[in-house]
């Protein structure tokens, strides 16, 4: 009966799924913008495969972790509204933290760069998976599990979160009013998948767009966003999309002389490098700012 309710979920959803890709599609054509490509979607749609297949096997490992923790629960809510919305606040603070990681250890952004790699930005980008996240996603819910909610309960609650996730994934939704104080809109979705400078690995919620004011992540859509990577591939096959990280890795990791420096190559932030060739995220922000900095301070001196 529990796994039912998850399987009505996403049986419910996909209809939904298929409308708004429709009617964005026939939008997007009848005011002439090209947010659609027949490569995008086919690359989107393999990699949710990938994905989905993935999170099938791996499913009752994370079952098990999360039964195991659940018996050894330190706590319990016995309110059944208490429950479903603590167990979404909570869910969706972990999500937050495992998304932070992603994009700060590049052993991680390697998993998940697929979902960034993207030009394009549509519906259908929100199923372009990280398609080995299922690997260790469930060990952020174990947390969860003590605390006292049901592994099957934290399922369901990740996928009616990633409903809410994918529909975000659009150009056609402005900003929202009051809403953009509360949730993770389309507008602050926008700015996450941005490779302009100032939107590096900023606005990391699913649902909650707090979580990022709280922790220092969060930047509103101020200007135009330009989508993909800083350096976007070469090459879209399958084999690229999903592995190109890792490989980047492995050739870092062997050029470098000491064992320090192959270890920051695994588990530092993505562009670090240890001649300085490279440069993460916060060094290329950093750099624009004092940039700026420097250019207002000649403006105001007159020089």
């Amino acid at each position: 009966m529990e796994i039912f309710r998850e399987s009505t979920l996403i049986f419910v959803a996909a209809p939904i799924y298929t409308v708004v890709i429709i009617v964005e599609i026939t939008l997007s054509r009848l005011f002439d913008r090209p947010l659609y490509s027949k490569q995008g979607v086919l690359e989107n749609l393999w990699l949710t495969v990938l994905n989905m297949g993935l999170d099938i096997l791996i499913r009752g490992i994370a079952l098990v972790a999360l039964l195991f923790s659940y018996q050894h629960r330190l706590a319990s809510i016995d309110n059944p509204l208490l429950y479903w919305i603590a167990l979404l606040m909570a869910e969706d603070f972990m999500f937050y933290w495992l998304h932070w990681v992603d994009h700060h250890c590049r052993f991680f952004w390697a998993a998940h760069v697929t979902h960034h790699s993207s030009k394009e930005f549509n519906f259908t980008v929100g199923f372009r998976s990280s398609v080995f996240q299922p690997l260790y996603r469930f060990v952020y819910f174990i947390p969860l599990a003590l605390l006292g909610f049901r592994g099957i309960d934290i399922f369901f609650m990740y996928s009616a979160t990633q409903i809410y996730g994918i529909l975000i994934h659009t150009q056609l939704v402005h900003k929202l009013g009051l809403l953009e104080h509360i949730l993770v809109t389309p507008s602050h979705h926008r700015v996450h998948h941005g490779s302009n400078v100032e939107y590096l690995d900023k606005n990391l919620g699913m649902v909650f767009i707090f979580w990022d004011k709280l922790f220092g992540t969060f930047t509103p859509e101020e200007k135009k966003v330009r989508y993909g990577l800083t350096e976007n591939l070469e090459s879209s096959t399958l084999v690229n999309l999903v592995f190109h990280e890792w490989r980047s890795i492995w050739k870092d990791v062997k050029k470098s002389p000491r064992l320090r420096d192959k270890l920051r190559y695994v588990i530092g932030p993505p562009g670090w490098s240890h001649d300085g060739s490279k440069k993460t995220s916060r060094q290329i922000q950093q750099g624009e700012n004092y940039q700026k900095a420097t250019m207002n301070k000649k403006l105001i001196d007159g020089t």
